[in-house]
């Protein structure tokens, strides 16, 4: 069961409805049925529920009338709005992070990407361990068995923090790694790929450079960091990574777990801006996009804004002349099809040959 919320001041027509489609998707890809959906326009969320009480009641009627054993929320939900939805559903309850948590853990291949996914867990779990874990029991006290008297939470918490120190440590040697192979290649330009989910980067490394990628119509159908070299032109080479896919709501901490794959995108030359021209929503997508390389503080370096999917555009034309005045150079391929060569094009003016760089 989806639920979304939306706030009078900030609503718009059709906003909710689309959260709860890429919910919908999100959730398709952990191969979880969708059953039904609950909407809700507020005021301001509640702080106990999220939903208003009448709602909260409504919502349990349709959990037990549709037989739904998990109910998703497209909001974060609180360490107490969780533990509370839960009573009152009586069922299993998960928001947007948990699904993304979930299959990135189960699409994580490297070893780095598994620490990366196992920090962003436990950076989740750290809050809530009063609502998912079960033994809560205190360590036993008395005559012959006196302690300090803590809670068993207090001590997994203590687990959890050292765990994540550890990880820490580790992803800190993997990007120092990572960063000795770059000052190997620092003779090839850097292209890193970035863009929403589903927006068909690995089509394009695959078209670009013939890599043997993934492609799957599901979101974060990758997960992995993947790089190729080709040359783009004779004594031409250029070296082209594909990165993690964004999102919108895509928590923060989310992020910096993901910080020794996103630097891919901070140490590259040229980043390829990879949109998904069929959506009927890129507009919002390229803008959720922007904000998190905003974050990165990626706003200076050369970027490329390539419209994908252009085979499945049904006005080529409307497109073309709306993305030719909001971006500069836009470039449109298919790289399903293989028609990348006005990027191609483009990237032999940009690549520099090696000589030079050297």
């Amino acid at each position: 069961m989806l639920v979304g919320v939306s706030l009078r001041r900030a609503a718009r027509a059709g906003h909710t409805e689309e959260h709860l489609d890429e919910l919908a998707r999100l959730v398709d890809t952990t191969r979880t049925e969708v059953v039904g959906r609950l909407k809700q326009q507020l005021d301001a969320p509640s702080a106990n529920l999220l939903l208003g009480r009448g709602k909260v009641a409504e919502l349990a009627g349709l959990v037990r009338t549709l037989g739904a054993t998990l109910v998703v929320f497209d909001d974060d939900l609180s360490p107490s709005q969780g533990r509370n939805l839960e009573r009152a559903l009586e069922c299993r309850v998960m928001d947007r992070t948990e699904v993304i948590l979930d299959i990135f853990a189960t699409r994580a291949k490297s070893r780095e990407a598994k620490l990366q996914v196992e920090l962003a867990q436990l950076g989740y779990l750290l809050p809530r361990l009063a609502r998912m874990w079960v033994h809560l029991s205190r360590v036993r006290g008395g005559i012959g068995l006196r302690g300090p008297g803590e809670t068993q939470i207090e001590t997994d918490r203590r687990m959890i923090r050292r765990r994540i120190s550890r990880l820490k440590r580790e992803l800190l040697a993997a990007r120092r790694h990572r960063a000795v192979l770059r000052h190997a290649r620092r003779h090839v330009t850097t292209l890193a790929l970035v863009g929403y989910t589903n927006a068909g980067k690995s089509s394009l490394l695959k078209a670009l450079t013939g890599a043997d990628a993934l492609i799957d119509d599901r979101l974060f159908a990758t997960l992995d960091t993947l790089t190729r070299e080709t040359d783009v032109q004779p004594g031409v080479r250029i070296r082209v990574v594909d990165t993690v896919g964004f999102i919108r709501k895509l928590p923060h901490h989310l992020v910096a777990s993901f910080r020794a794959t996103l630097e891919e995108a901070e140490k590259a030359d040229v980043l390829v801006h990879v949109i998904d021209a069929s959506h009927p929503d890129w507009e919002q997508q390229l803008a959720v996009v922007d904000g998190v390389l905003a974050d990165l503080d990626e706003g200076r370096k050369p970027l490329v804004h390539v419209f994908n999917k252009m085979d499945l555009v049904t006005e080529p034309g409307v497109l073309r002349a709306r993305a030719a005045s909001q971006y500069p150079n836009p470039v449109f391929v298919s790289a399903v099809g293989g028609e990348v060569a006005q990027l191609v094009a483009l990237l032999r003016r940009l690549a520099v040959p090696a000589a030079k760089l050297a």
